[in-house]
């Protein structure tokens, strides 16, 4: 697996970090602050912010910006950890599919859109820098992130809808082969080229949001359908 691959792979593990913006109030300070972000089917962060908010005025002085996202908090320095540079640009906030796919994730939001002084801001990536592990680090063009070419914009919240009304004895097996999770209850949240995200629920009332990877990417309804099918077997068998 190539390193942009894997990076890629981690950044889609994860679904909050640290913002660095430029601090307009005080000049030639950064000024960091904690962000939840949802991918787009690009792998761009997207961001909802207040205009009120101190990173927000940052972002409209100078758009440039650094998002720090990193794994367990165990041992942060031996753990994968990525930070992205871009440019913060402001985005359509009644974009249907992209807003049903931010509340999925993260449903606490459902109020701020509601709200005139909430916007969608996409992080598009020029530059990455990821840390594998010991001896596994890089440097990497934004280019490097993106996935391929795909249709999954367009048919991801059809899919959804179908795995999660005909199919969670197959998200729940999923669970159960893929990751040891006894899964009680299970709902898909957003599928991609490189895999999906399923929310799992045990009898205990835990609940983990678990990340299935393809063997391949998929670009479409079709190759979805295929893919998903050959993991419902093998976790069956």
């Amino acid at each position: 697996m190539s390193l942009s691959l894997e990076a890629r792979q981690f950044l889609r593990s994860t679904h909050s970090g640290i913002l660095s913006t430029h601090s307009a109030k005080f000049e030639g300070y950064p000024f960091g602050s904690v962000a939840p972000f949802v991918l787009d089917h690009d792998c761009q962060p997207v961001i909802l912010i207040s205009n009120i908010a101190e990173h927000t005025k940052n972002i409209i002085a100078n758009s440039k910006v650094s998002l720090l996202v990193f794994a367990g908090m165990e041992d942060l320095q031996a753990n994968a950890r990525l930070t992205l540079l871009g440019e913060a640009v402001k985005i359509d906030k009644e974009d249907v599919d992209l807003r049903a796919r931010y509340l999925r994730y993260i449903p606490q939001a459902a109020g701020y859109f509601d709200m005139h002084d909430f916007a969608f801001y996409r992080i598009g990536i020029t530059q990455a820098r990821y840390i594998g592990g010991f001896g596994k680090m890089s440097w990497m063009a934004g280019v490097d992130m993106v996935p391929p070419a795909n249709q999954l914009a367009e048919v991801e919240t059809s899919i959804i809808e179908h795995m999660n009304a005909d199919h969670m004895d197959s998200l729940i097996a999923y669970c159960r082969h893929f990751h040891g999770f006894d899964a009680q209850d299970a709902e898909m949240l957003g599928i991609d080229c490189d895999g999906f995200d399923v929310k799992a629920g045990n009898s205990a009332g835990n609940q983990q949001i678990l990340r299935f990877l393809f063997e391949s990417p998929i670009s479409d309804a079709a190759t979805a359908r295929a893919a998903l099918v050959a993991m419902s077997k093998q976790a069956r068998t």
